[in-house]
């Protein structure tokens, strides 16, 4: 799980239900269906027009991710790697096929069962990438449905605020209500604010964090498969691989 996510999303709830309850207005004065319904709603049908109804259907999925999301730890794949490398070095590249059922991530499990049923390292690398390309765009759909959330349930809470003023206008013949019903007509651009700045955009950044942090793992897989192959040392694809990580971690055993 992604503590600074949750952390993060709940503080961001907290405060503003906090700073709700520290003031004068009741909490009811805050709750308007209507209003939830046309910034939520309208961001939805929005998106829609954007992009195609299984996309859109897979968006909750895409969002729990940003509060699940596990980083690949980059400095076991590493030592995997090099521990076929040297599996392969000792008894030929033939002897990894034992070792395929093991491996968990796919593009390394992908790579190895390729070279070991005598790809050419060029049609290896080829299908690697290809796989990381196709990768890439799905997470590239899904950072673009949050930004694209991001950015309509301001708006629609601003046509929200719209209609209420209108409604509003329509009757000002008691003056009195005249500052509950505007009060009712700023719910909704209150509303598109909260939803786009505290779930929608910063959902969007973290899943373009995540997808950048993972295709570097995807760039090490692909690096130490085609070493592996190459025949290259243990201890050189150590090193090479290694540049990857931060400098504190790779004198790390």
């Amino acid at each position: 799980m992604d503590i600074a996510s949750l952390i993060g999303l709940i503080l961001a709830i907290g405060l503003i239900i906090g700073s709700i309850a520290m003031g004068n207005a009741p909490f009811s004065a805050f709750i308007d269906i209507p209003s939830f319904m046309v910034v939520v709603g309208g961001a939805f049908a929005a998106a829609l027009i954007c992009f195609p109804m299984g996309s859109i259907m897979k968006s909750p999925l895409i969002a729990l991710k940003v509060l699940l999301n596990k980083g690949e730890d980059r400095l076991t794949m590493i030592k995997q790697i090099v521990e076929l490398a040297e599996t392969a070095r000792r008894d030929g590249l033939l002897a990894l096929e034992s070792k395929v059922g093991d491996i968990q991530n796919p593009l390394i499990k992908t790579g190895i069962q390729m070279a070991v049923d005598g790809s050419t390292p060029e049609v290896v690398e080829e299908v690697l990438r290809t796989e990381v390309e196709a990768i890439q765009k799905r997470h590239k759909e899904g950072k673009s449905i949050m930004d694209q959330l991001g950015r309509f349930a301001p708006a629609y809470g601003m046509i929200g605020t719209l209609m209420g003023l209108i409604m509003m206008l329509q009757d000002m013949s008691d003056p009195s209500g005249i500052g509950a019903g505007m009060a009712v007509a700023l719910i909704t651009t209150l509303y598109g604010a909260i939803v786009a700045n505290v779930f929608f955009s910063p959902f969007a950044e973290k899943l373009g964090l995540n997808s950048r942090n993972e295709m570097v793992s995807h760039e090490i897989a692909i690096r130490g498969v085609m070493a592996i192959q190459s025949g290259e040392s243990p201890r050189a694809i150590d090193q090479k691989l290694r540049t990857f990580l931060p400098p504190k971690q790779r004198d790390a055993e």
